[in-house]
């Protein structure tokens, strides 16, 4: 999401949260499976580092649940591919900044994204700068990597979000990068279930910038990790360059250096129109794309909701096998945000209707239509 005028809350306040968090969250849900055996309570706290090579199957995802379904994904040409080969769309959800929001990333929350809503997946927003990362990189470091555990535990696919923003040169961020999915890659990567996002929205510099930026950074990813699919952020707050006069041809043309990646695209239906939508189509049958980031409204999350020209966008995708996930899973008070103001505080209720914006209504009810790869 661009950035737009924001009026959060203290951090010190958000501090309290985030530590009651990191001790609350480690219970599994009713229902699935524990944690693996060894791990205790906020057992992304002290869990030693994962050896690259360990094998993947370490990591049982409940039974029935998206990740135990599909296993291992891998991009197979222009698309997303479970274990046994076959093209998926994954369809799910996105915290709001973890520095401001993690109040609305609750267990109780995340039992109601896998249960009722019957999200695939969570993409975690992990912002870099804006009062996130770079203010405190240990404490948000073991924030991310408890929540990876209990997205898991819940059988769902976790998006690892290196939220970038401002400054939008990726560059900017790359030592702390390296440093954090090198972390997030030894503890996690013997998952099945994880995705890594490591530019969200790039903007104000050159495709040829992107890609140099990606090509540094996954080598470091896959000395420790070889198999999680990479996605790659485009130009123009990944608008595959459309947002500064640009297109697809570009990516198209000069491909990040790497394998198992994917390109990002961010739409926003009430600003992001037909030049848009073509590129998106355009680009789907040359490049593997996946949404990790869309909204009814404008650009900025707020206005009045477009469900007409989002859902001819979710028809296209659906359409192309492209994933998407939708901004945003808190009680922001943009009307981007899924919740009405004052449900994360009071602890929900998460499941049902009755604490939903009309975005939260609109986009449940998309979600929660069978996927083609459940299990019979």
């Amino acid at each position: 999401m661009k950035p737009s005028g924001h009026s959060w809350r203290s951090l010190g306040s958000i501090g309290a949260v985030t530590a009651a968090l990191l001790l609350g969250l480690a219970a599994a849900p009713s229902g699935t499976a524990a944690a693996p055996s060894g791990t205790a309570a906020g057992a992304g706290l002290t869990a030693a580092p994962t050896a690259a090579g360990t094998s993947r199957s370490a990591v049982a995802a409940p039974a029935g649940t998206p990740a135990a379904v599909n296993g291992q994904l891998t991009v197979c040409g222009t698309r997303l591919c479970n274990e046994r080969g076959k093209p998926v769309q994954l369809r799910g959800m996105s915290t709001h900044g973890l520095q401001w929001y993690p109040q609305c990333a609750t267990g109780g929350a995340l039992d109601a994204l896998a249960g009722d809503w019957k999200a695939d997946v969570v993409r975690l927003s992990l912002y870099v700068q804006e009062g996130g990362y770079e203010t405190d990189p240990r404490r948000f470091t073991e924030l991310v990597s408890n929540l990876i555990d209990q997205v898991s535990a819940r059988g769902l696919y976790a998006v690892v979000d290196w939220h970038m923003l401002t400054p939008g040169d990726p560059h900017y961020n790359l030592g702390r990068a390296k440093t954090f999915f090198t972390e997030i890659a030894r503890r996690h990567g013997h998952r099945k279930n994880l995705l890594y996002e490591i530019a969200n929205e790039p903007s104000g510099v050159s495709w040829s910038r992107i890609k140099s930026y990606a090509e540094q950074l996954i080598p470091v990813i896959r000395r420790v990790d070889a198999e999680t699919p990479v996605l790659i952020g485009t130009r123009a707050w990944s608008s595959l360059g459309v947002s500064e006069s640009s297109d697809e041809s570009e990516v198209v043309a000069h491909p990040v250096n790497a394998g198992n990646i994917m390109y990002t695209f961010h739409f926003y239906a009430a600003s992001h129109r037909e030049e848009y939508y073509a590129a998106l189509s355009r680009a789907a049958d040359r490049i593997p794309l996946f949404v990790t980031e869309f909204g009814t409204q404008n650009y900025a999350g707020e206005g009045a909701d477009d469900f007409a020209m989002a859902g001819r966008y979710l028809d296209l995708l659906a359409k192309k096998k492209i994933s998407w996930i939708n901004w945003n899973f808190s009680d922001d008070h943009r009307s981007g945000a899924v919740f009405k103001q004052g449900t994360c505080d009071r602890g929900g209720p998460w499941a049902g209707t009755s604490s939903l914006k009309e975005a939260g209504k609109w986009v449940r009810d998309r979600m929660r239509t069978p996927d083609d790869f459940r299990a019979p």
